[in-house]
């Protein structure tokens, strides 16, 4: 079973906050949780593996501990509403149950459509009473894919009877690409209402799109494939409800971390600043402290795909795909120029091989998502290109060299780096993690308390160095974050605070210190 990783004890006297909090517990684990406008769904992969297959759960500390599998967040969870219609219960969206839209029983190409298409279509699109339904953006779209799939690439078969897509064939009806028209197995991708800022291949505009096939985001034309006349063409659900998903709110808390309020995730501003292989990822996220917190893991590639600002590009912004708020390292890219870098989830992106079926991660493109495509094909002359966009997400050898990869991996060269970098996240709810601590609840001196503008903290004398004072409402939301140098008082001004009643942490090197107070 995927634990998150939560302390056993969160005080030593509990009841206080028993009282005034609402904790959610499972074995020995608790958490606060409150009402998320964006609450980003599981990925769905309970399976375990190393740098090429399967193995058995690694135990805290061992090999490969701290991926996908070892944390679970809102797992997936649907209702079939029995009139073509599915409720996602844990985003709050409800979907249409199939991208049949011809309704003639099976999903083929005759159902697809171009984006444009779609994009008229979702204004008269009419199901089970409801007329507000829409073209999902790339984020609402994302939010349906599970890493239980097994990517068919490269396989020789026709029959799809064994193959196992991204997407809960219990809940939603699926079709793989049209072979009778000459389709690929994997040409199933569906559409989104999310257009890249800047354009891909040699200045196409270019939609997101996430295939369910083969467990990708990429960017695909709004107009025709190379060689064709058609618009490219796309399956199609759409969607209705919460119109606040996919969108974040993040609050920078002033200690090298962000949380984003939409979410409950906190994330370091910072990343790690160098590459590295998938398995050091997880070890060095596993081992890391930042702002006071040691409960930091490796995102996986929901988490990660959540922080992507697809209003940003390396083309358009001269940044990352990622809010300002952030910093991203800028990179020189396989053609000599800045760039930002893909970043490695925890996330295995399972194939179809015997012996290696675990041999790729998934990652996500801050920066372009770059190719070396053959143009003209078959002509030996490879130009490397952003072939599918900012905001993309693929996956790398977990280990190897990138050396060997000359031109790239698959159709479209997609460049190889094996070396990605690491940005942390964790449970913005969750108040501390220390394995030793200390709470001394009213005895944690605050006052005036109640208090209206300033309170004033007097600091115990074993606590000394730089501290981190924290404070949370009652439903466990981080409403301030700040660093200080401990003294024996430290005054802070509250007066934008709404009234009523507050924890405060001060966090040590090895002490939680915590009280209460109430503003008026």
């Amino acid at each position: 079973m995927k634990k998150r990783k939560f302390i056993t004890d969160l005080f030593k006297n509990s009841a206080i906050l028993i009282c005034t909090l609402i904790l959610i517990s499972t074995g020995t684990d608790f958490y606060a949780q409150g009402n998320l406008s964006f609450p980003v769904v599981d990925t769905g992969q309970d399976t375990y593996y190393n740098n090429t297959t399967t193995i058995t759960a690694p135990l805290p500390g061992s090999s490969f501990y701290g991926q996908d599998a070892t944390y679970s967040g809102f797992q997936p969870s649907y209702t079939d509403n029995s009139d073509g219609t599915v409720s996602d219960n844990i985003s709050g969206l409800m979907w249409a149950q199939t991208p049949d839209l011809d309704n003639d029983g099976d999903i083929d190409y005759n159902d697809k459509m171009s984006y444009a298409e779609a994009m008229l279509a979702a204004d008269t699109f009419s199901l089970a009473g409801y007329t507000d339904w829409r073209l999902p953006s790339i984020k609402e779209m994302y939010s349906l894919i599970q890493f239980d799939g097994v990517d068919p690439s490269g396989y020789q078969g026709t029959s799809t009877a064994g193959l196992t897509p991204f997407i809960d064939t219990n809940y939603f009806a699926f079709g793989y690409g049209d072979q009778s028209v000459g389709e690929r197995i994997i040409d199933a991708q569906l559409a989104s209402s999310t257009l890249y800022v800047s354009t891909t291949m040699v200045g196409n505009q270019t939609m997101f799109g996430v295939n369910f096939a083969d467990g990708r985001i990429k960017g695909y034309p709004t107009g025709p494939m190379p060689g064709q006349t058609v618009d490219k063409q796309f399956y199609v659900m759409f969607v209705r409800g919460n119109t606040s998903y996919g969108i974040n709110s993040y609050q920078n808390n002033n200690d090298s971390t962000i949380t984003d309020n939409a979410t409950d995730l906190m994330w370091t501003k910072y990343d790690d600043g160098q590459g590295m292989l998938w398995e050091a990822s997880m070890s060095y996220a596993e081992n890391a402290t930042v702002a006071g917190y040691s409960d930091w893991r490796l995102p996986n590639a929901k988490e990660l795909q959540s922080i992507i600002d697809y209003t940003r590009s390396p083309a358009t912004s001269n940044s990352a795909a990622i809010d300002s708020v952030f910093n991203c390292t800028v990179i020189i890219d396989e053609g000599g120029g800045n760039d930002y870098p893909f970043y490695w989830s925890g996330t295995t992106h399972a194939n179809m091989s015997t012996n290696n079926s675990g041999a790729w991660g998934a990652y996500v493109c801050f920066g372009e998502a770059l190719g070396f495509m053959e143009m003209p094909p078959n002509s030996g002359n490879y130009t490397l290109l952003d072939v599918h966009g900012a905001g993309s997400q693929r996956s790398d050898p977990k280990i190897g060299n990138p050396a060997d990869y000359p031109n790239g991996h698959g159709p479209q060269g997609d460049v190889v780096r094996i070396y990605n970098y690491v940005r942390l996240v964790r449970d913005a709810s969750i108040i501390t993690n220390n394995d030793e601590i200390k709470e001394i609840g009213e005895s944690l001196k605050l006052f005036p308390n109640p208090v209206k503008d300033e309170i004033n903290i007097q600091i115990p004398s074993e606590i000394n160095g730089n501290i981190y004072i924290r404070i949370f409402s009652m439903n466990g939301q981080l409403i301030r974050s700040q660093q200080s140098q401990a003294n024996s008082e430290i005054t802070i001004n509250v007066d934008q605070l709404v009234d009523g009643m507050y924890l405060l942490n001060i966090i040590g090197d090895k002490d939680v210190l915590t009280g209460r107070f109430v503003k008026r």
